[in-house]
């Protein structure tokens, strides 16, 4: 062996700081990157969001202008959607799919790591566009003409900036999900058939192919915004005989499929906690995969209902809402095997678990406003009101933060080898779930007597609700700071060692499999006879 090769040999050995997290193709680092990024983004667009509930708090124009309003309403949502629920639950996939499944790594670790190392410069591109000239006001959903010419009437670099953007985000996702089918599909242990994966791989399975499904068709869509703002095309310009409307149904069939690739690996994670608090396998194993299946199919042919008054003909919007109605029932299944699973077990109600019954709690609450958004009739006077904005929070942003949170207090300690403040924990998430109703259940409310959202003052009539809406947001943001010291306390300064099974013998039954969790799982090795 030459002096270089011994060099380069003792780098890989023992790699730099920087080295090991810039070059890194180990999915356990690339999985902390994650996470640590989907950190920074929800306290980025948290941040955005105490803002706007400030400026909500009382009628008038307080400390926003109009204009402003809505450049962080766009960048909020955006930057929660894309910057930090999706790299979160890809963070959890990078860390539990090759354990769960016996891989000792991602099959694709190189694209690994260039998925990830894509978002942060995605990220810069999002975040300078608030800074530039033509900061994107059209809200997440970038309608036009707003999100071609925008208030000021001219084309700016903001919008630009944000179109990139969005290229890169799901340039990022599609690597990603490539790299999970290629390893759930290849790379799962000896006698591991596709019936005996865990839950949180086949929601991941079935995230993955929706992400490869929708993503493309976004980018296709922002890449003809693109050419109306600078090459003289108009598909959705009315001027030169466009149609604004097209936009949205290519936005929507993404957009709604996005929806449930943000909850799907939120399924599969309460699936796991469940079992494991309630010590039983979980209830109807293979209906759960059936119906996450069919919720997947589903979220391809309702997204329409988002569009109920554009003009639709009558028998789409038939269509639409029988549709829309259909997804209730592989979604009652999943409820129903949840609390079945829960049903005689020998419940205990630790961290992990209290976020998992509040996700089952606020997901069903979500579930109920949506059926009623589904008809179309109703939809009439629910449509841009801040009862579809409750509704969607409920549905996959605030289910979608309970089923990260519950996911971490329930691996970090296998993750880190230390446990964390169980005391400290419960306080969180009890001023956690009482702030987070105060804050999005009047806005239901609101929605039913007419506030329309995006919209930074309001009548006399609303204010009360308003004010209760932004107490509730400030307490909910400040109990999410209290979640990152009690992480980073477990990380850096953790006492007590976990042990091998950490949650009283229960943590085999995480695999909700009949036979033994493969030898490179969170499991103990099996026994050799």
């Amino acid at each position: 062996m030459t002096h270089a090769t011994m060099t380069h040999a003792a780098h890989d050995e023992h790699p730099t700081w920087l080295r090991r997290w810039v070059f890194t193709t180990n999915h356990k680092d690339i999985g902390t990157l994650y996470l640590v990024f989907a950190a920074l983004m929800f306290v980025f667009a948290g941040s955005q969001a105490m803002a706007f509930r400030l400026e909500l708090f009382a009628p008038g124009i307080q400390f926003i202008d109009p204009l402003a309003f809505n450049q962080f309403v766009t960048i909020h949502g955006l930057v929660m959607v894309f910057g930090a629920v999706m790299p979160a639950f890809a963070g959890l996939a990078n860390w539990l799919i090759p354990m769960m499944i016996g891989a000792p790594d991602m099959a694709l670790p190189r694209i690994n790591n260039w998925g990830f190392w894509i978002l942060p410069f995605a990220a810069s591109l999002l975040l300078l566009s608030i800074v530039v000239p033509g900061t994107p006001e059209a809200g997440w959903t970038m309608y036009p003409p707003l999100s071609i010419v925008g208030s000021s009437g001219k084309v700016q670099l903001g919008g630009d900036l944000l179109i990139f953007a969005v290229h890169l985000l799901g340039m990022s996702s599609i690597l990603g999900a490539i790299n999970i089918i290629v390893t759930i599909l290849n790379m799962r242990a000896p006698g591991m058939s596709l019936m005996k994966l865990p839950m949180f791989c086949w929601a991941w399975l079935i995230t993955a192919f929706l992400l490869i499904a929708a993503m493309p068709v976004l980018a296709g869509g922002v890449t003809m915004l693109l050419t109306d703002r600078h090459f003289g095309t108009s598909f959705f310009d009315a001027a030169g005989g466009g149609d604004p409307v097209l936009f949205q149904h290519i936005f929507w069939f993404f957009g709604h499929p996005e929806v449930y690739i943000i909850i799907l690996p939120a399924f599969g994670i309460i699936s796991h906690i469940v079992p494991a608090f309630s010590r039983k396998p979980l209830f109807g194993y293979a209906s759960m995969i059936y119906a996450l299946v069919g919720i997947a199919f589903l979220s391809f042919i309702v997204w329409a209902h988002h569009m109920y008054t554009t003009g639709m003909p009558l028998a789409g919007n038939l269509f639409f809402m029988y549709a829309t109605m259909l997804i209730a029932v592989p979604t009652g299944v999943k409820i129903f095997n949840w609390v079945s699973t829960m049903w005689k077990g020998s419940l205990s109600f630790e961290a992990p678990m209290l976020c998992a019954l509040a996700f089952i709690m606020i997901f069903t609450v979500g579930g109920f406003t949506g059926m009623m958004l589904a008809m179309a009739p109703a939809d009439y006077q629910y449509h841009d009101t801040y009862f579809v904005v409750s509704h969607f929070h409920y549905t996959m942003g605030i289910s979608a933060i309970y089923a990260i949170v519950g996911a971490i207090y329930f691996w970090l300690p296998k993750w880190s080898g230390r446990l964390y403040d169980e005391r400290l924990a419960r306080i969180q998430f009890w001023i956690s779930i009482v702030a987070v109703n105060v804050t999005f259940f009047p806005q239901f409310f609101l929605g039913l007597a007419g506030m329309p959202r995006r919209i930074p003052d309001y009548a006399l009539q609303f204010a009360d609700f308003n004010m209760l809406s932004s107490l509730g947001a400030w307490v909910f943001g400040s109990a999410q700071l209290l979640f990152l010291y009690i992480v980073l306390k477990t990380v850096f300064a953790g006492r007590r060692t976990a042990e091998a099974r950490v949650w009283d013998g229960a943590t085999g039954l995480e695999w909700t499999l009949p036979s033994p969790a493969p030898y490179h799982s969170f499991a103990t090795p099996p026994v050799v006879h």
